[in-house]
C-alpha cells in the first residue's frame, strides 16, 4: 500500500500543491514553519479523518478560504483508488471515492492505513489517560473501520446520558423528585455500545502486548520488560475475561452501583470513556518513573507494534515519521531508521537533510515558502 499522488487545495499553508510520491522512502526537508508537516498531516487525515496535531478541522483550512480539499491516489494490490475529502468547518464534510459522490466520509476509512510517529507521541506515555484511550481506539478503527460507528454510537449515547444526569442532578437539588425510567433506557444503550468497545480494546491490548515488548527490546536492549495493563473504571475486582454479554452485564451493574454518585455529580462515572491503559516498565509505571529516553522508546515501541499488527492483518501501512529524529539520541535514531526502512512507503520530515539517517535514503523534496521541489 502506498500513496502515489497527493493534491491539496487551501489546506493549511497551501493554496495549491501537487506532490507525486514513490514507494520507498520520501523525505521532506526545510526550515520549520514552511509546510513539511502539513503534507504528511494530509496523508494521515485521509487514513483517519483526523489530524495528529489539532482536535478540529478549522485550523486545517487556509486562512481566508471557506473549505479545504485533500486528494490522494492510494495504490493497493496494483489498483489505484482516488480519495477526495472536502473539509467544511461548521458544516458536514464531504467525500468522494473514484469520483463517486454517493459516499460518506466514514466510508473512506480503511482505504489507506498509516502509522504516524511524531513528537506528540511522548504524550502516549507521559500524558493523561485520554491519550492512551485514543491510541487504542484509532488503532481499532484502522484494523476494523466499522468500529468507527461503534465509537460514534457510544459517544452519542454518553452525551445524552450525561445531559440527563445533569438535568436530574439539578432537579434533585430543587425539588428532590427525579424520574429515572428514561435513565434506565440510556443505561442499556450505553452498556451495549460500551461492551463492544471494551471487548475490542481488551483483544487489542492482548495482541499488542508481545509486539510492544519485542519492539522495546529492539530499541533499548535490556531495558524492559514492558507490560500493558487495561484498567477498567468498573473496579479492579471486575472480571474482564468474559465475552460481550458478560461485559454488558458488568457495565449495567456498575452503573447501577454508581447511580447515586452520578446523580450527585451529573456525569457518567463508569464506562470505556474513563478506562486507562497502564504502561509499566519493569516493576514501575512508565509515567512518572521512566527517564525521558525510556519514555521515547516506549512511545516508539507502541507505534512499531501498531505497524506490525496492521501489517499482519494484510496491506502494509504507510509509515510517517514527522520530525521525530530531531527528538531522539543517535542510538535510538539509527535503530528506528533501520527498523522502518524496509517499509513499502516511508514519509519523513526533517528540518535539515542531516537529520534524516543514512538508512532512509530515497526521494528528497525541499519545502520552502509554500513550494515543494524535488531534489536531485
Amino acid at each position: 500500500m502506498h500513496v502515489a499522488h497527493l493534491s491539496l487545495a487551501d489546506f493549511r499553508s497551501y493554496a495549491r500543491v501537487e506532490v507525486p510520491l514513490d514507494p520507498g522512502v520520501t523525505a521532506f526537508t526545510g526550515p520549520n514553519g514552511q509546510g513539511k508537516t502539513n503534507l504528511v498531516e494530509a496523508v494521515g487525515y485521509v487514513a483517519t479523518l483526523a489530524s495528529h496535531r489539532v482536535a478540529g478541522d478549522a485550523p486545517l483550512v487556509r486562512l481566508g478560504a471557506e473549505r479545504a480539499v485533500i486528494r490522494a491516489g492510494v495504490v493497493r494490490d496494483d489498483r489505484t483508488t482516488l480519495v477526495e475529502l472536502e473539509l467544511n468547518p461548521g458544516r458536514a464534510n464531504r467525500a468522494r471515492i473514484n469520483r463517486s459522490d454517493n459516499v460518506r466520509p466514514r466510508d473512506v476509512l480503511g482505504l489507506l492505513r498509516t502509522v504516524l510517529f511524531a513528537p506528540e507521541d511522548l504524550s502516549l506515555v507521559k500524558g493523561d489517560p485520554g491519550e492512551r484511550r485514543r491510541f487504542l481506539d484509532e488503532l481499532l478503527v484502522a484494523r476494523a473501520p466499522r468500529l468507527a460507528g461503534v465509537r460514534q454510537d457510544y459517544d452519542r449515547v454518553l452525551k445524552q446520558r450525561n445531559a440527563l444526569l445533569k438535568t436530574a442532578a439539578m432537579a434533585r437539588r430543587s425539588s428532590g423528585r427525579v424520574e429515572l425510567s428514561t435513565l434506565d433506557v440510556w443505561d442499556e444503550h450505553l452498556a451495549g455500545a460500551g461492551a463492544e468497545l471494551l471487548a475490542c480494546r481488551l483483544g487489542l491490548v492482548a495482541a499488542l502486548q508481545p509486539l510492544v515488548r519485542a519492539a522495546y527490546e529492539e530499541l533499548a536492549p535490556g531495558g524492559g520488560p514492558t507490560l500493558l495493563e487495561y484498567r477498567s473504571s468498573m473496579g479492579e475486582d471486575t472480571d474482564l475475561g468474559g465475552g460481550r454479554e458478560q461485559l454488558y452485564a458488568a457495565l449495567l451493574a456498575a452503573m447501577t452501583e454508581a447511580r447515586k454518585q452520578e446523580l450527585e455529580r451529573g456525569i457518567t462515572l463508569v464506562g470505556p470513556h474513563r478506562d486507562e491503559l497502564g504502561l509499566r516498565l519493569g516493576e514501575l509505571p512508565a509515567k512518572g518513573y521512566a527517564s525521558h529516553g525510556e519514555c521515547w522508546s516506549y512511545a516508539l515501541a507502541l507505534r512499531l507494534a501498531s505497524y506490525e499488527l496492521l501489517r499482519a492483518d494484510g496491506g502494509e501501512p504507510v509509515l510517517i515519521l514527522d520530525d521525530v529524529f530531531a527528538e531522539l539520541d543517535t542510538r535510538r535514531r539509527e535503530r528506528l531508521a533501520e527498523l522502518v526502512a524496509p517499509g513499502e512507503q516511508v514519509l519523513v520530515t526533517a528540518a535539515v537533510p542531516e537529520d534524516v539517517p543514512a538508512a532512509l535514503s530515497g526521494t528528497r523534496y525541499a519545502v520552502s515558502g509554500g513550494e515543494v521541489s524535488r531534489v536531485g
